[in-house]
């Protein structure tokens, strides 16, 4: 499952409403937004979970905020305060201002939505990727489905996508490759 999937099955139909609201975006519009920025976002979780102590700083994440609340609150979208999360989300996944606005640059060139509209989604839009692996991470279990290779369940499963770099479905030589590169680099 990618992350929009896993957005939309948490119950962020409503939250999506929401956004496109705010931002003035109608639902197909609102659509093709997220069919850009969330895998983004998805980059960057990716980025931020190879590097040293980046599982357990997600892990860390995930169980201390309280993440969920932005798809179980749909009406927070309109919320600075959700902004500001989701900026500080950013600056984890993205790293730098200058990488939002590109990540916003590219979804433009691809839906015709003006740059500025999708860098002020960009946060929200965070929030809302947090907030539904929050829910699925809570929902399977952090611990459930290492024993289910054939349908991967709980946080391994969850994480399977993510950590799967060359996409062949396993993620061990994933990170024995990410645990190669620590050791070297050290």
């Amino acid at each position: 499952m990618n992350l929009l999937d896993m957005l939309m099955s948490a119950g962020g139909n409503a939250a999506v409403g929401q956004l496109g609201a705010r931002f003035g975006l109608d639902e197909s519009q609102t659509m093709a937004a997220l069919q850009q920025l969330v895998p983004a976002l998805g980059g960057g979780l990716q980025k931020n979970i190879g590097s040293e102590g980046g599982v357990e700083s997600l892990l860390g994440a995930l169980s201390g905020g309280n993440h969920s609340q932005y798809i179980d609150n749909p009406e927070l979208v309109h919320s600075e305060e959700t902004t500001a999360e989701g900026n500080s989300i950013l600056g984890h996944l993205l790293g730098s201002k200058d990488a939002s606005r590109e990540v916003a640059a590219q979804a433009s060139a691809q839906t015709g939505i003006g740059a500025d509209v999708l860098k002020q989604m960009l946060p929200v839009v965070a929030t809302m990727v947090m907030g539904s692996l929050s829910k699925h991470s809570g929902q399977a279990g952090f611990l459930g489905g290492q024993d289910a290779p054939a349908q991967p369940e709980g946080l391994l499963g969850m994480l399977t996508p993510l950590l799967d770099s060359n996409h062949d479905g396993s993620i061990a030589d994933d990170v024995v490759g990410m645990l190669g590169r620590f050791i070297s680099n050290r």
